[in-house]
């Protein structure tokens, strides 16, 4: 782990502040839900939490069926990054964080189909050509947890009907799965 020099009180109720600049570059935000655990040389440890990755078969296996039926790359993130990846240069975009500007749509909490003008779509990654095609948020138990991408260049046209429809219809195969 690397050290920031930052130090913090437990207060009287067992709270700690995780301070500002870790909290943005970690993209921590005010209802996020971490996972604290200790690692064996005693460290306690403050993690991001993502149902979205303890799905994370379930979710490899749908990717891989839509991106097969569906002849194109199929993307499953959770609330920061990639999870799941099926289809051409899946292990180019794996793992990596979503752009601030897909967060935005995911917390619209509604599918959005990028236009027809690729001069106007907005951009998967915050570096890179992969632009956004079509996104179809996850949502469980009230929460926004991810969302199920159709990643795309400015060479390729807008999703049919049918395209986004299966997008659609896997988010809420997902947002279904993790309410059970």
């Amino acid at each position: 782990m690397k050290a920031t020099g930052i130090v913090r009180r437990i207060d009287e109720l067992g709270r700690v502040v995780i301070p500002k600049e870790i909290r943005r570059t970690q993209r921590i935000r005010q209802g996020d839900t971490l996972e604290i655990f200790t690692a064996a040389d005693g460290e306690v440890v403050f993690k991001k939490y993502s149902p979205l990755v303890e799905l994370g078969h379930i979710s490899a296996i749908y990717t891989e069926v839509l991106a097969k039926s569906l002849g194109c790359t199929v993307l499953v993130c959770d609330r920061a990054r990639v999870v799941a990846a099926a289809g051409g240069g899946k292990t180019d975009m794996m793992d990596r964080e979503i752009s601030t500007e897909v967060e935005h749509l995911l917390s619209g909490r509604s599918p959005y189909t990028a236009p027809e003008n690729p001069a106007k779509r907005l951009h998967l990654f915050e570096r890179g050509e992969r632009l956004i095609l079509c996104v179809a948020p996850i949502v469980a138990h009230g929460d926004v947890e991810g969302g199920v991408l159709l990643p795309g260049t400015a060479r390729d046209p807008a999703p049919r009907p049918e395209t986004v429809q299966a997008i659609t219809t896997a988010a809420s195969f997902l947002s279904r799965w993790m309410e059970e």
